[in-house]
C-alpha cells in the first residue's frame, strides 16, 4: 500500500502528470542542497524543473508544501529500500535487520539529493513542535519490522520502543553529520550500540 501523495493539491492520475511532479520534486531536492531552505523558491524550482510556475502551484500552494511532499517521498523510498534489505535477512536475525534500517538511512543521507536537509520532515526551525515526522517514521518502521520479524502481537509496546529509538537516533545522527559531512564514524557506532541495546528489551 502506498503512503505517498497525501498532501498534494492535485494527485497525478496520468503518467505525464506523475513525471512532471517527479521533476518538480527532483528540482526542489537539488536546490535544497545548493541554496538551503530559506533561499528556496517555487520560481527557482519551476525554472530548474523546466516547467511553468503554474505547474508547481497546481501541486503545491507554497514551498513548505513542496518540502513536505519531498519528505513524504523520501519516506516512501526509504521504506522500499529497507524492505529490499530485509528480504535477504533471516527472520530471527533482528540485529541484522536493525543494522539494515540504520545503514539504509546513512546511505540515503550521503547520496540522495536534498536528504541531508530534508529527510522525513522539514528542517528546523521550519519544523514546529507539532510536526510528527519521527512518529511517522516510527510507525512505518514498526510496520515493516513487525511484519519481517513476526512481532505483530506486540503492537503498542513495539511502536513506543521504536519511537524512542527514532527520536534518539535522529538527535545523535544530526550531531554526527554536523561533525562530519559523511557522518562521524564514532558517533554512528555509538548510535548503533544504543539502538541494539535498547531494542534488545523487546526483540530478544
Amino acid at each position: 500500500m502506498s503512503h505517498a501523495h497525501t498532501n498534494l493539491r492535485r494527485v497525478p492520475v496520468q503518467q505525464r502528470s506523475a513525471d512532471r511532479l517527479a521533476r518538480i520534486l527532483d528540482a526542489g531536492a537539488a536546490l535544497l542542497d545548493e541554496t538551503g531552505y530559506e533561499q528556496l523558491s517555487t520560481r527557482a524550482v519551476a525554472d530548474r524543473a523546466g516547467v511553468p510556475i503554474g505547474s508547481v502551484y497546481r501541486f503545491f500552494p507554497n514551498k513548505r508544501a513542496l518540502v513536505d511532499a519531498l519528505a513524504e517521498r523520501n519516506l516512501e523510498v526509504y521504506a522500499e529500500r529497507v524492505v529490499a534489505r530485509l528480504e535477504v535477512i533471516a527472520r530471527q536475525e533482528w540485529r541484522e535487520a536493525i543494522d539494515a534500517v540504520l545503514d539504509e538511512y546513512l546511505a540515503m543521507k550521503r547520496s540522495v539529493p536534498g536528504f541531508a536537509l530534508v529527510d522525513f520532515g522539514p528542517p528546523a526551525p521550519v519544523a514546529g513542535p507539532l510536526d510528527e515526522a519521527n512518529r511517522r517514521v516510527a510507525e512505518r518502521l514498526t510496520e515493516l519490522l513487525s511484519g519481517h520479524l513476526g512481532r505483530g502481537g506486540e503492537g503498542a509496546d513495539l511502536l513506543r520502543t521504536v519511537l524512542v529509538c527514532v527520536q534518539a537516533a535522529d538527535a545523535l545522527l544530526q550531531l554526527a553529520f554536523r561533525a562530519d559531512p559523511e557522518g562521524d564514524p564514532g558517533l554512528i557506532a555509538e548510535t548503533r550500540v544504543l539502538l541494539q541495546a535498547y531494542l534488545a528489551r523487546v526483540l530478544e
